[in-house]
């Protein structure tokens, strides 16, 4: 482990903890949306990372990563409450809410396609992005966001609680279905990191493949 790869981890970290804000912000937002001020009241909808951090997810997860050298960067924050019976629709509504974030993360991943795109048409007349480094640095931050934000959507989608994808799951079961999926839920977060550990790298390599292929669409040869 050298300079480099704790100063890259720190970038990275801060593309994480971002993201997760964006993430947390978008379900606060959504759930008042929807008719409950819970988690405005508690100061929810903001991107200040304090009021989203979970010492475990935003903290030692990322840490745990770092060190065991993990080639990607995840984690979670503090899920934002909301109280259900504030809510306009109360079968519609939770599933709104829940999709906020991994929708979230899909629109930063979209946004920063479109900056590299324009930051590599910004910089085609130069002698290469390798040959520079202030543009390697944004061309590797824009990487960086992309993975993260795909990957924090591909992990949140997997329908398991407390995670996302476990409203839009439960929304489609009958009733013995949801008190079976509730369950599960003290365990959800293993669940979700084995998944993610099996099942997630094929998806996300697809994804990134596709990302980048829009990134730099007419710029090399395909």
């Amino acid at each position: 482990m050298d300079l480099n790869d704790v100063s890259e981890f720190v970038v990275m970290y801060f593309c994480l903890v971002f993201s997760l804000s964006v993430h947390e912000a978008s379900h606060a937002l959504t759930a008042e949306r929807c008719g409950d001020p819970t988690a405005r009241l508690l100061g929810r909808v903001t991107l200040n990372p304090i009021k989203h951090i979970d010492p475990i997810g935003t903290v030692l997860m990322p840490m745990l990563m770092f060190f065991t050298g993990l080639p990607y960067l995840f984690g979670w924050a503090k899920p934002v409450p909301y109280n259900p019976r504030n809510l306009k629709n109360f079968q519609r509504d939770p599933v709104l809410i829940a999709l906020a974030g991994p929708f979230s993360n899909l629109i930063i991943t979209v946004v920063f396609i479109f900056l590299m795109r324009v930051f590599l048409t910004a910089v085609v007349g130069m002698e290469g992005l390798q040959e520079n480094y202030a543009v390697e640095i944004l061309w590797q931050l824009g990487k960086m966001m992309i993975s993260i934000n795909l990957l924090l959507m591909l992990f949140n989608l997997i329908p398991v609680p407390p995670l996302d994808g476990s409203a839009l799951l439960s929304y489609v079961l009958p009733e013995s279905g949801k008190q079976m999926l509730d369950s599960i839920g003290p365990f959800g977060i293993l669940i979700a990191i084995f998944i993610s550990s099996r099942l997630l790298s094929g998806p996300l390599n697809y994804l990134m493949e596709k990302a980048f292929l829009l990134v730099t669409y007419g710029f090399v040869p395909s």
